[in-house]
């Protein structure tokens, strides 16, 4: 099962602090695309925003204020990461807090981003797999036996575990309405329903996808 019918970016931002609108700037980003149910093209970078880092982001991150002011500046690196995202779909957990540091950032310099579609791990989560004691991504993953190959709040290890949760997801889903590959669209559509509708929405997408004559 190949997962997805078209690519997905995997999106994770590590941040001086919760919110662009108080002047809370990115520190490090990583963008992975992954095409079927592989990555298969990344773009990670420290960033340079000529932010001061709070020594609690660096306790939690390990990222300096020394290797943010040796980092490259935000003037390319947000160009650079509009131009790897594109027009494809644009995932992340809890994916409004990196939308909006994505939004702010590329305002900044007079860009806007050209994702078609955004969906959010943390909502596909919390509606596919209920009752789940946390949906943190460090908790959700070890519930699921996803595994950070790498220390957890740096933007790559984050990045790579959210894709292998949506992944997951996918496929979960996919068996769920019977179909090979799961299209962006149906994420998007889950992502919108309050939990309580879900699965009356997936067993009529199952009905619907076994009436439909394959091409």
């Amino acid at each position: 099962m190949s997962v997805f019918d078209r690519p997905i970016v995997m999106l994770d931002f590590e941040t001086t602090g919760l919110s662009p609108a108080m002047g809370d700037r990115i520190t490090e980003v990583a963008a992975l695309r992954i095409v079927g149910g592989r990555v298969t093209e990344r773009y990670v970078s420290l960033i340079n925003c000529n932010a001061r880092i709070p020594s609690f982001i660096t306790s939690l991150t390990g990222i300096s204020q020394e290797m943010v002011d040796n980092a490259p500046p935000v003037c390319r690196v947000v160009p650079e990461l509009l131009d790897f995202i594109g027009s494809d779909t644009l995932s992340a957990h809890n994916a409004s807090f990196d939308e909006k540091f994505l939004k702010a950032e590329a305002e900044r310099l007079d860009l806007a981003p050209a994702h078609q579609a955004l969906v959010c791990s943390l909502k596909l989560s919390r509606r596919l797999f209920p009752g789940l004691p946390s949906y943190k991504l460090g908790a959700l993953s070890r519930q699921l036996g996803i595994q950070f190959r790498s220390a957890a709040h740096r933007a790559e290890a984050d990045a790579e575990v959210s894709a292998e949760l949506l992944n997951h997801i996918a496929r979960h889903l996919g068996k769920s309405v019977g179909v090979p590959q799961v299209e962006s669209a149906l994420l998007v559509s889950v992502n919108k329903l309050a939990a309580a509708k879900v699965p009356a929405f997936l067993d009529k997408y199952a009905q619907a996808k076994k009436t439909t004559p394959a091409d």
